[in-house]
């Protein structure tokens, strides 16, 4: 077992899995500016995203019956331990606990409201090598049915604690390790009737309304127009598979 380079609970990778790689590739290196590298045949065509030397993503195949969708990953240094601890505290395990060559250890699960998400124990691939950074990873958000169960299932599974936000629903609070904040969890947030529990990831772009003109102009749908907040001007968005994320530019 290695010491991992993110500690227990934190966001440390995200993934897409897509129909149609090449055409995945083409349209995020379009939208954030990332160089994708050649898929890995041995998994599929699994690809790197890049910003300049950091791997920041990456874009695989669909699992078998999944729909197209953005995986977040968080940092466990015993994934079956882990594993254990999600069953315990009523999630479901989708793919049990496996190891991926020598670049890690896997768990892929859904909390009770439904959400799925991923486990990764660090091997050779610790996981972001950039974050909080143009073309990175900056922030995930949980949209749940039921916000207070979820709180208690990644509580008990992370040992995440929780503080309301101003200007938020009541039902958001972002959630922590230590003096750490990690994201946001809450209510659907005005979500379509029917809309599955899902976690949302956001990666920064230079530029949020040249990157929303990309989406277009490359097959993905814009869902609002791009907005100003104390934390950046934003954008949600869907790739041209359906998969939501949310684009936005730091502040200065």
């Amino acid at each position: 077992m290695t010491t991992p380079t993110f500690p227990d609970g934190a966001a440390c990778w995200a993934d897409l899995g897509a129909p149609d790689l090449p055409a995945a590739h083409a349209f995020y290196e379009a939208v954030a500016g990332w160089s994708v590298t050649a898929g890995h045949p041995d998994f599929g065509g699994y690809a790197t995203a890049m910003v300049g030397d950091s791997a920041v993503a990456a874009i695989g195949p669909l699992m078998s019956g999944a729909p197209p969708a953005w995986t977040l990953y968080f940092a466990s240094s015993d994934a079956d331990a882990t594993q254990a601890a999600i069953v315990a505290n009523g999630g479901t395990v989708l793919v049990p606990a496996d190891s991926v060559a020598d670049f890690g250890r896997m768990v892929i699960a859904a909390d009770p409201t439904g959400a799925v998400f991923g486990v990764w124990e660090a091997g050779t691939m610790p996981g972001f090598e950039l974050t909080g950074a143009t073309g990175s990873w900056v922030w995930c958000d949980l949209r749940s049915t039921d916000p207070d169960a979820a709180r208690r299932f990644y509580a008990a599974v992370f040992g995440y604690t929780y503080q309301p936000m101003e200007m938020a629903d009541a039902d958001y609070m972002t959630f922590w390790i230590g003096e750490e904040t990690i994201g946001g969890m809450g209510g659907m947030m005005g979500a379509p009737e029917g809309t599955p529990s899902h976690w949302l990831v956001y990666f920064a772009v230079a530029d949020v309304d040249a990157s929303v003109a990309a989406v277009t102009a490359n097959g993905g749908t814009s869902l609002a127009p791009p907005f100003d907040t104390p934390f950046g001007r934003m954008a949600p968005i869907l790739d041209p598979f359906g998969a939501p994320l949310w684009l936005m530019t730091l502040p200065a």
